[in-house]
């Protein structure tokens, strides 16, 4: 790292358990978001000032009025851009080292396999279950982290599932794809603004764990959150010896 750098990532550096090879780690690594909306804003964002050297962020989506209630990687200006370059926009104006790649298609197929290849590490910020199981079944062939967040109304979930660990569950252990389960979007429940934002954010913290090799990551857990009670509660999740994607 330059001298720039050094002063830069100060503060991390500081901390013993990251120091400067942990930040190096970080600094080293390439990280692949899907979904530049509430919970890929600030997922870019803090992985972006955190200094990792290159972000990958998919959506084929532009930017909304209705957006800017909770997409903080948006602004008012970005309005009818794709979202995509105005979250590349606001990650250069956050920290210009940070290599970014704005891919403007719902990513599936080789390309989806080949983005998920090149990662250290994926992050799912995406709000379908056909996006979330395409996106696990890429992370468990390649055996590449993932970190998943969803957020809805007033509740958020989370989880990392790291197919490099023969016990880990995979995202199709929890839901499995041949279930029907109800999907619910923003734009027809609602959701409180700063749920995405804690989601999002602690997407961020798990996935510099994952980089840096510290603390314990949430993995073979399942993590929800009730925004209006301001309650965290931890579900031990288990591999699926039966799963039709991790466990054949």
């Amino acid at each position: 790292m330059n001298d720039d750098q050094l002063l830069r990532y100060s503060r991390h550096i500081l901390l013993p358990e990251i120091g400067i090879e942990g930040q190096d780690l970080i600094r080293q690594s390439r990280i692949l978001i899907i979904g530049a909306g509430g919970l890929g804003s600030p997922a870019a964002l803090f992985l972006a000032s955190s200094g990792v050297g290159s972000i990958t962020i998919c959506d084929g989506d532009t930017v909304d009025l209705t957006n800017l209630q909770r997409q903080i990687i948006h602004t008012t200006a970005s309005i009818g851009m794709l979202k995509v370059e105005s979250a590349k926009r606001s990650i250069k104006a956050i920290n210009p080292n940070v290599h970014v790649n704005a891919i403007t298609l719902r990513t599936s197929g080789p390309l989806l396999e080949r983005l998920v290849s090149e990662a250290s590490v994926i992050l799912d910020c995406s709000d379908n279950f056909e996006t979330r199981h395409a996106v696990n079944k890429a992370s468990v062939k390649f055996k590449k982290p993932l970190v998943s967040g969803a957020a809805i109304k007033f509740d958020g979930q989370l989880a990392v599932f790291d197919p490099r660990h023969p016990d880990s569950p995979c995202y199709q252990c929890l839901f499995p794809e041949e279930n029907e389960f109800e999907e619910t979007r923003c734009a027809v429940m609602g959701v409180f603004a700063p749920l995405v934002g804690i989601i999002g954010t602690a997407q961020a913290s798990e996935t510099l764990k994952l980089l840096a090799n510290i603390g314990r990551p949430a993995t073979g857990k399942l993590i929800l959150f009730d925004a209006l009670e301001m309650e965290w509660r931890s579900i031990k999740l288990n591999k699926d010896p039966s799963c039709s994607v991790c466990s054949i």
